[in-house]
């Protein structure tokens, strides 16, 4: 009996593991909340004019991949790091920015509004500006792990900027 529960207790994950899982549990479904909304294949999406530098349709699954991986490292790693209010705040900072950025599809695709998802991306690029800040406050790691994403959110703004000009 002793050898199963010290069996069981060193399976059951740590707090460390509890917070990963967390948060990449968080990640993963608004991860699935913005793809339902994804139609790149709908008559509308394929008659927008976009800019030449926008990358093609399978590329945007190659790039969200490992920065969805980011967010859940950084989101698991600050919250390891964090204590009471601040740990609450940073866990809140990053629920609205996951349900931010799972919104955007929503408005871009299910809406067809390349102009409301364009104010979308524009307070999810000030939700990451606020992110980072916040989680560089008690983890430079993991605020460091958020910069690709920060940095892709922007290109996305600038993309979705072209898209509204050139679709009015």
């Amino acid at each position: 009996m002793r050898l199963i529960s010290e069996h069981s207790s060193s399976v059951a994950p740590s707090g460390s593991w509890r917070r990963y899982t967390v948060a990449a549990a968080a990640v993963a479904a608004a991860a699935t909340a913005g793809a339902v909304a994804v139609d790149a294949d709908s008559d509308w999406y394929r008659s927008l004019r976009k800019p030449a530098w926008q990358p093609p349709s399978w590329a945007f699954g190659l790039v969200w991949t490992p920065l969805y991986a980011s967010i859940a490292f950084a989101a698991g790693h600050a919250l390891g790091r964090a204590q009471g209010r601040e740990r609450a705040g940073t866990a809140a900072l990053f629920g609205v920015n996951l349900v931010l950025n799972a919104g955007w599809t929503w408005l871009f695709f299910r809406r067809r509004s390349p102009r409301a998802a364009l104010a979308g991306t524009l307070v999810l690029d000030l939700s990451n500006a606020a992110l980072i800040r916040c989680t560089a406050r008690v983890d430079l790691v993991a605020a460091r792990a958020l910069l690709p994403y920060t940095a892709w959110c922007a290109f996305a703004t600038a993309l979705n900027a072209s898209l509204t000009r050139r679709n009015p």
